[in-house]
C-alpha cells in the first residue's frame, strides 16, 4: 500500500464520480440536451393496450404472395398460364402449354410447406397445416417487430411491446396524454400498411358498379374504393403485381401544389418487375393501392425504371409521415385488433414518485446516520461511495436511455443497501484485525482482503438473478433486474476500489492520529 497521496484507485473514483455527475446532470435539471432517463408509464402515465392478432388473414396473405411469385415467374419465363385465381386459402391456375409443366414444377417445389394438387394441366396449390402453424407464429412475432418499430420511430420514449400469450400483444405507451396523441398512436398501431401495386382488368373497369364481389371473384378480379371519393369504385386483378415486401425506403414528400405524397423505392426485385411490366402494357391502368384502398390508377405512358413511385391521396403531413413510418417499419402481415385499453392518468405516477422518493430518502438517511455514528470517518467514506454509486446508476442508465419504472426504483432503494453491505463487511474485517493488534496500515490491507471473497460471491449471485429475471421477465422486471445489475456493478467500483483509494490517500493522517475511535468507531490506539 502507497504511503498517502493520490494513487490509481482515487483517480478512477474520481472520475466514476465525474461521469456520474455530468451524465445524470440532465435527468435531474431537466435540460433539453444530454441523455435523460424516461420515466415508465408507471411513473409519468400514458395508454395501456391488449392487442389480438387476427393469425387467419397472414394465411391468406402468404397465399397472395404464392401467386404474386407464381404470376412473375411465369411472365419472366415466358410461360402462359390462365385463370390464375386465389379461392379460400388456395391458388388455382391453368397451364397452357404442357411443355412447360416441368418448369413450373421445379419451381414449386422450392417454395417450402406447399401442397399441391394437379388434375392435367389444372393446379390447386395451397399450404400443409405445419407451414400454416409457423406462418400464424411468424405473423404474431413480425406483429410484434413491426409495431416496436413503428413506436420508435414514432418518437414515443421506451415503448414497451411484448407476446403475451398464444395470440395477443402487450402495448404500453409512456407519455401519451392527450386524445389526440392516443388517436394517432392507435392509428398507427392498427395500420396493416400493406402496399400493392394492382393491375386494373381493363375488359371489365366499366362494371365497376353494376358488379358483385362475387362475381369478380370468379373472374379472378377484386374491388376496392377510391381513397379520395370512396364511393369510386376500381375493379382491379386480385393477384397484385408486386407488394410491400419488396420495398426498401419510403419518405415524406410534396408534389407541385405542395401536397404531402409519400415517395417510395423497390429493391432490385421489385424494379425489374415494375420495369418490365411497365414496358410491356403501356397504355393500361396500373393501380396503387394500400390497405386495400386505391390511391391513384395512373396511365402507363412508358416504362418506369429505378424501382420508384409516388403514392398521393390528399395526405396532410402527419398523415404522410405516420404512413411513411408504417411502410418503412414494414406491413403487418396479420391485422390486430384492440381487446384492451386503459389510460393511466399523470397522478398515480405522482404519487408512486412521491412514495418512492420518501422511502429512498428515507432509507439513505437512516444508513448514512448509522455508518457515521457506527463507524466514524470510515463511516463517512463509506457514505461517499453510497452517493457516488447512485450517481453511477443514474448515469449508466440515462446513457442507454433507459426507462425508470416503480420496479426500477425499488431497484435504487434495494441497490442502496447492497452498496454499504460491501464496507461494512470491510469495516468490520479492518475492526477484527485491530482487535487481534494488526497495524493499521496491515489492518487496512488485509481487511480488504479478507473482505473481498464475501462480497464477491454476495455480489456474483445477485447479478446471475438479476441476469435471469432479465432473461425471463416482463417489462417492468426488466427494469428492475436493469437497475440491480448497474448497481451491483457500479458498488464493486466505489465500496471496493473507491474507498480503498480514499484510505490510501489518508494513511499518513490515519497512522499519525492513531485514534481509532475517531476513525473507524473502535475504542483504542493504532499501531
Amino acid at each position: 500500500m502507497s504511503k498517502g497521496g493520490l494513487n490509481y484507485r482515487l483517480v478512477i473514483f474520481f472520475l466514476a464520480i465525474v461521469f456520474g455527475l455530468g451524465l445524470s446532470a440532465p435527468t435531474f435539471l431537466q435540460t433539453e440536451k444530454g441523455a435523460k432517463i424516461s420515466l415508465g408509464l408507471d411513473l409519468q402515465g400514458g395508454l395501456y393496450m391488449l392487442l389480438g392478432v387476427k393469425t387467419d388473414e397472414a394465411i391468406k396473405s402468404k397465399i397472395k404472395s404464392i401467386a404474386s411469385s407464381i404470376k412473375f415467374f411465369t411472365d419472366d419465363n415466358d410461360i402462359i398460364i390462365d385463370d390464375l385465381k386465389i379461392n379460400n386459402e388456395k391458388v388455382t391456375l391453368t397451364l397452357v402449354d404442357p411443355d412447360e409443366e416441368k418448369n413450373l414444377d421445379e419451381m414449386l417445389k422450392k417454395i417450402p410447406g406447399l401442397v399441391l394438387q394437379k388434375n392435367t394441366l389444372n393446379y390447386d396449390i395451397s399450404l400443409n397445416e405445419l407451414e400454416k402453424e409457423a406462418t400464424k407464429q411468424f405473423a404474431i412475432n413480425q406483429a410484434v417487430e413491426t409495431i416496436r418499430n413503428r413506436l420508435d420511430q414514432f418518437g414515443l420514449a421506451e415503448p414497451n411491446v411484448a407476446r403475451q400469450g398464444e395470440d395477443k400483444i402487450l402495448v404500453e405507451l409512456p407519455g401519451i396524454k392527450t386524445g389526440e396523441e392516443e388517436q394517432r398512436a392507435r392509428e398507427l398501431i392498427a395500420k396493416a400498411a400493406h402496399l400493392q401495386m394492382m393491375t386494373v382488368d381493363e375488359l371489365r373497369s366499366d362494371r365497376a358498379y353494376d358488379m358483385s364481389d362475387e362475381e369478380a371473384s370468379e373472374y379472378g378480379d377484386v374491388i376496392l374504393p377510391d381513397s379520395r371519393n370512396p364511393k369510386m369504385r376500381h375493379v382491379l386483378k386480385a393477384v397484385p403485381l408486386l407488394d410491400g415486401s419488396m420495398l426498401t425506403d419510403a419518405k415524406v414528400g410534396f408534389d407541385k401544389m405542395n401536397q404531402a405524397v409519400i415517395n417510395f423505392s423497390l429493391n432490385s426485385e421489385g424494379a425489374k418487375i415494375f420495369g418490365d411490366f411497365t414496358g410491356k402494357n403501356v397504355g393500361t391502368h396500373l393501380a396503387i393501392v394500400l390497405d386495400n384502398i386505391v390511391y391513384s390508377a395512373p396511365v402507363i405512358r412508358e416504362r418506369i425504371g429505378g424501382g420508384s413511385g409516388q403514392i398521393s391521396g390528399g395526405f396532410t403531413p402527419e398523415e404522410a409521415s405516420d404512413v411513411a413510418i408504417a411502410l418503412r417499419s414494414g406491413a403487418l402481415l396479420a391485422p390486430v385488433k384492440l381487446l384492451e385499453k386503459r389510460s393511466v392518468g399523470p397522478s398515480l405516477g405522482a404519487d408512486s414518485i412521491k412514495a418512492s422518493t420518501f422511502a429512498l430518502l428515507a432509507g439513505f438517511v437512516l444508513v448514512v446516520v448509522f455508518m457515521i455514528v457506527y463507524y466514524g470517518i470510515a463511516g463517512v467514506i463509506a457514505n461517499v461511495a453510497l452517493i457516488a454509486n447512485l450517481f453511477i446508476v443514474l448515469a449508466v442508465m440515462a446513457l442507454f436511455g433507459a426507462t425508470l419504472t416503480l420496479p426500477g426504483m425499488a431497484g435504487i432503494v434495494l441497490t442502496v443497501g447492497m452498496a454499504v453491505d460491501a464496507n461494512v463487511i470491510i469495516n468490520e474485517r479492518i475492526r477484527e484485525l485491530f482487535r487481534s493488534g494488526s497495524s493499521i496500515q496491515k489492518a487496512i490491507e488485509k481487511g480488504y482482503d479478507n473482505a473481498m471473497s464475501a462480497i464477491l460471491d454476495a455480489n456474483i449471485t445477485t447479478l446471475l438473478a438479476s441476469v435471469v429475471l432479465y432473461a425471463y421477465g416482463t417489462g417492468p422486471i426488466k427494469g428492475f433486474a436493469v437497475t440491480m445489475s448497474i448497481g451491483i456493478l457500479a458498488s464493486m467500483l466505489t465500496a471496493i476500489l473507491g474507498t480503498h483509494g480514499i484510505y490510501e490517500y489518508f494513511m499518513p493522517r490515519i497512522e499519525k492520529s492513531k485514534n481509532l475511535s475517531l476513525w473507524f468507531g473502535i475504542k483504542g490506539e493504532g499501531k
